[in-house]
């Protein structure tokens, strides 16, 4: 970046570096494995052969407690029967439409495969196991107008072990700061046209580095949630928070949309000659083999 903006920083209004998609998943971590997921159950005094009406009851005690404040509001509970369908545009249509602008737009539901378990009958030791296995089960996707973060969604498993996970966007968080700060701006989808005070921006970018985020993730799971860690008996397990996924962007804008017209086929034409395929698999997170070849798999 700094080598660019040395060639052509003189055609540049302003520059902002900072969190884009953001994606953290949270485990119960006792519940994520076999021999952990069998002492959870022997503290809850839970017989194998019990397990399955155990799970269906902690399940609907979920769904419950999870659905209750959108019944609550009056908010839309959908349910999705297609993967094909976008679950981002469906919470963007619903929020437009009912004029949401924060809070709660709706819960989406789904079933999507997961990793979860299931008790099979060993016939040689004439006992039963606990086995994990993949397999599938209901989801439900918050869909929010955050007052901090904006637009988001969490997503919940069902079904043991209850993984979540939660999805916001840098810039759209951006957004919800400039706003308070009462800083205009101009912004198209995930891209800001115009800033009041670039500066600013980037500070505000730069504090949300320093986000607390087991707080503040514990935060939202109660929002989605709230039946935790109650649900779990006599042993609460918390969550383990993790990024699944975490980029970093820097947006250019430029002073001359002619400026930026002319140049832009010269970069493209530079990229395809220039780069190759291992660059590109390394920007994708690929890992690369020590040889520097690209792996016959892709």
């Amino acid at each position: 970046m700094q080598a660019f903006l040395s060639a052509f920083g003189g055609l540049v209004l302003g520059v902002l570096h900072g969190f884009d998609r953001l994606v953290f998943r949270g485990h119960l971590r006792q519940l994520a494995y076999t021999h952990g997921m069998n002492g959870y159950l022997y503290a809850n005094q839970v017989l194998l052969k019990d397990f399955t009406n155990h799970a269906k009851e902690r399940t609907a005690l979920l769904l419950a407690s999870s659905l209750a404040d959108a019944q609550r509001q009056g908010r839309p509970i959908v349910y999705l029967n297609s993967s094909q369908l976008s679950k981002e545009d469906e919470a963007r249509r619903i929020a437009e439409r009912d004029h949401i602008h924060q809070g709660l737009i709706c819960v989406l539901k789904c079933v999507e495969p997961c990793w979860t378990y299931e008790v099979h009958r060993n016939r040689a030791a004439k006992k039963l196991e606990l086995r994990g296995k993949q397999g599938k089960c209901s989801f439900l996707y918050h869909y929010l107008q955050h007052p901090e973060f904006g637009f988001m969604h969490i997503r919940l498993q069902t079904w043991y072990p209850f993984a979540m996970q939660v999805c916001l966007n840098g810039r759209e968080w951006l957004a919800q700061q400039l706003e308070r700060e009462g800083l205009s701006y101009q912004r198209r989808d995930n891209k800001f046209l115009a800033l009041e005070d670039f500066a600013r921006a980037q500070a505000l970018l730069d504090q949300q580095l320093q986000t607390p985020w087991p707080n503040a993730l514990d935060t939202l799971v109660q929002t989605v949630h709230p039946a935790h860690p109650e649900i779990l008996g006599q042993a609460p397990v918390p969550y383990y928070w993790s990024v699944y996924q975490s980029e970093w962007a820097s947006d250019v804008l430029f002073r001359s949309r002619a400026d930026l017209e002319r140049l832009f086929p010269q970069w493209v034409r530079h990229a395809i000659t220039t780069y190759r395929s291992t660059d590109v698999l390394r920007f994708l997170g690929r890992a690369i083999p020590l040889s520097g070849q690209v792996h016959q798999g892709f």
